[in-house]
């Protein structure tokens, strides 16, 4: 069973991942904000120890994300501070929404090989960026924002792009951090789906990831994608904790 220790370790891997634009640091609360675009990025995370009334809080949290013109978000996990969080939201009129897995594969055991149809580079690119917002139906006015979002990354990314006959079929994120890769927006294009390119694309992340140093993997997904679930399951990811938002009503 994963312990709290580890849950906090990983949250804090994938928060360096996917850095906002902007954090504040509210009595062990962190304040995230990037123009509102993804809920991670836009959120209340309470990894660390807390000591204030959380009514108090939750009002400060409140006025934060009203400044900025957005809703005010809780993302909790099993490991939140305080305990009782989660209760207290609920009561306060916060509805839980979005139930995420987040599912771990140790490295140690298996040997994975990097296709040669994918390319990784260590910088974000404008093409990697453009191919993303086509694969996954992104607004390309979000370019800029990804692009200085993830520019920020501070621990050591890969930008990965599958390719078949010149054309892009399929993109992923990589970040080595703490002795962990973390998988985030693995997309392949919807014509060329149930053809093992997802798995190819995420097997030569591992071992972009052990080349690293990495002993462990992990990636989210939400609960309802079942089809992912199975891919991630054959490649030997199971569930590690959950994660879930908190939303105002």
């Amino acid at each position: 069973m994963i312990t709290q220790s580890a849950i906090r370790t990983i949250e804090e891997c994938s928060l360096s991942a996917w850095p906002a634009l902007q954090t504040a640091y509210y009595d062990g609360w962190l304040l995230r904000w990037a123009e509102g675009y993804t809920r991670r990025a836009n959120s209340v995370n309470p990894i660390y120890e807390s000591h204030l009334p959380v009514a108090e809080k939750v009002v400060a949290c409140e006025a934060f994300f009203r400044q900025h013109n957005l809703p005010t978000v809780f993302k909790l996990t099993s490991a939140v501070n305080p305990a009782e969080l989660d209760a207290q939201l609920s009561e306060l009129g916060y509805v839980r929404e979005a139930g995420t897995l987040v599912q771990t594969a140790d490295l140690r055991s298996t040997a994975f090989d990097l296709t040669l149809q994918l390319s990784i580079q260590p910088q974000i690119s404008r093409a990697w960026l453009e191919h993303f917002s086509r694969l996954n139906d992104v607004d390309p006015a979000r370019i800029p924002l990804m692009e200085n979002m993830l520019s920020r990354i501070p621990a050591t990314p890969a930008f990965a792009t599958m390719s078949i006959d010149g054309e892009v079929v399929a993109v992923g994120l990589g970040v080595a951090d703490k002795g962990y890769i973390g998988l985030f927006d693995i997309v392949v294009a919807a014509q060329r789906r149930g053809q093992g390119l997802g798995y190819q694309l995420v097997t030569g992340l591992l071992a972009w990831g052990q080349a690293q140093g990495a002993h462990t993997a992990y990636l989210q997904v939400v609960e309802s994608n079942i089809t992912a679930q199975n891919l991630y399951g054959k490649i030997g990811f199971h569930e590690a904790y959950r994660y879930w938002y908190r939303v105002k009503s």
